[in-house]
């Protein structure tokens, strides 16, 4: 499964931004998908995560009631619908999907695919 994420560019603080991760060569309808960014010279970040079934989702504590993770299986796609940024949100946003446990959903190790990223900066 490859995953392409888009979305991402520039937006002024407390502006909105939607990013989408597609999934092509397969689909990951049967996965939990995830969102983590990664802000330079910092590591990779947990964000938001979708369960598979049921579609339960997970937050940072920083994005939470900010941002809001869903899904569209027949469409194959993820969207993260980000509201009221703050600069210290800029960074490459990733979107990932694997089969995790619930234990290891903010573990980018859990997730077995990536999507190439999408950049994300929010000016003060």
């Amino acid at each position: 499964v490859q995953l392409q994420a888009s979305g991402g560019g520039l937006v002024q603080a407390r502006g909105s931004l939607r990013l989408s991760c597609a999934a092509s060569g397969g689909t990951f309808s049967g996965y939990s998908v995830g969102w983590f960014r990664q802000a330079p010279g910092k590591g990779r970040e947990f964000v938001a995560a979708i369960k598979s079934h049921g579609g339960t989702t997970y937050y940072a504590d920083s994005v939470k009631g900010r941002f809001a993770v869903s899904r569209d299986n027949g469409k194959d796609t993820v969207s993260l619908q980000m509201n009221s940024l703050r600069p210290e949100d800029t960074a490459v946003y990733y979107c990932a999907a694997g089969s995790v446990i619930v234990g290891q959903i903010r573990a980018p190790t859990a997730y077995a695919y990536w999507g190439q990223g999408t950049l994300v900066t929010v000016s003060s």
